[in-house]
């Protein structure tokens, strides 16, 4: 188990948590104009890296407010937290990972 820094609410245990996939994905100006192949890479195709990633999360058993996270995936170590609306935290690369 590890915890999570809610923007809102401040740090939490992880199971009042839950992922709801890849942080800031635009939807389409046009959707009417999207292929079927183009409309399916949209609803159903995101990047699934081995280390940092951006991320949204929603506080489900507390608030219940959304917010981004940055969580590195080869370690599960949450990097920042950061509310919609809001620009991403700055994170350094770690050395020796590969990140």
């Amino acid at each position: 188990m590890f915890l999570i820094d809610c923007p809102w609410c401040g740090v939490r245990d992880q199971q009042e948590f839950s992922c709801h996939g890849q942080a800031h994905i635009a939807r389409p100006e046009n959707p009417d104009q999207l292929s079927d192949d183009q409309w399916g890479d949209y609803v159903f195709f995101r990047d699934n890296p081995s280390g940092i990633h951006y991320e949204r999360w929603v506080h489900s058993f507390g608030c219940r407010r959304w917010f981004n996270a940055v969580r590195d995936t080869s370690s599960d170590e949450f990097l920042g937290t950061y509310k919609p609306g809001e620009p991403p935290p700055v994170i350094a690369e770690k050395k020796g990972t590969g990140h």
